[in-house]
Formats: structure tokens, C-alpha cells, sequence
């Protein structure tokens, strides 16, 4: 009786643990101009749509042998096989944003970063994150970027 009761407990336990977990958020970036989006794990499955900006960020939301299921900042999802994917090297703002020349709101301020602008990461750190867009390379502050897990 007394076994019996340790197992429920233990069960009961892991059961609630499990519960709490939660998985990592993990944000990756396409490597290519054209990739397909599909509706399940499997190159039979068919296209649900094709992404076509080298570098978007995208959320990995779940994941089933090589493939991962991914959503975009509009709420799109799929499945891409992971050979279409690295990890992450691009955000999106997604509000408006002063580029800066240094780390420092003090710095001299580069040029507006209109919200929806896909911004390629050369490095961040202390709240900052040091990118480029075009023609512009700077700081910008690494708050109200989608892409990026503070």
C-alpha cells in the first residue's frame, strides 16, 4: 500500500513540474531569398506560402525531426525544413528608433529606424544591439524589437 502511494506521489509530482516548464523560446533567421512554408513536417506536404527576405526572423514554435514549425511577427505559421534556417542575426522594431553612432542615448544620433525595418545584428550587449539596414550601421536600444530574447 505504502508503494502504491509513493508512485501516485512521485506521478503527481513530475505531472506538476511538467506543467511549469516551459521551452525556451529560440528565434532563427532565414538563410536564403525563397523558402517554403508548408502545412506539416514533410516535403510532400504542400506549400502554405513562400517567404521571400533573406534574414526574417522567425520563432520557433515547435520542432519534429528536421523540421521546424516557425511564426512570424504577423502571426504566420508552418513548417520549413531546418536547412532553410540558421540562427538568428536580424530583428524587427517594432516601433521607431533613433540609431545611434555609440551605445549611449549621449551618442550622435545616425538616423530614424522606421518600425517594421528588418535590422541584421552584428552584436549586442547592456541593452544595446549594434546593427545595419541599408546603408545606415549603428546602436540601437534593444527594447520593443521582435527577434531578440532579452
Amino acid at each position: 500500500m505504502q508503494v502504491n502511494i509513493k508512485k501516485i506521489l512521485i506521478i503527481s509530482l513530475s505531472f506538476v513540474l511538467c506543467s511549469f516548464v516551459s521551452a525556451d523560446e529560440i528565434f532563427l533567421s532565414l538563410k536564403k531569398n525563397k523558402v517554403n512554408v508548408r502545412y506539416g513536417p514533410s516535403f510532400s506536404s504542400p506549400i502554405k506560402f513562400v517567404y521571400k527576405k533573406i534574414n526574417l526572423p522567425l520563432k520557433q514554435i515547435d520542432k519534429k525531426e528536421n523540421w521546424r514549425r516557425v511564426v512570424d511577427l504577423k502571426n504566420n505559421s508552418g513548417w520549413i525544413h531546418w536547412s532553410q534556417l540558421k540562427p538568428i542575426n536580424s530583428v524587427i522594431n517594432i516601433e521607431n528608433k533613433i540609431l545611434f553612432e555609440k551605445p549611449t542615448i549621449f551618442s550622435k544620433p545616425i538616423a530614424k529606424i522606421i518600425n517594421g525595418r528588418l535590422l541584421v545584428i552584428e552584436k549586442c550587449s547592456d541593452g544595446w544591439c549594434k546593427i545595419k539596414s541599408d546603408k545606415y550601421k549603428g546602436w540601437i536600444k534593444n527594447d520593443n524589437i521582435w527577434g531578440l530574447i532579452n
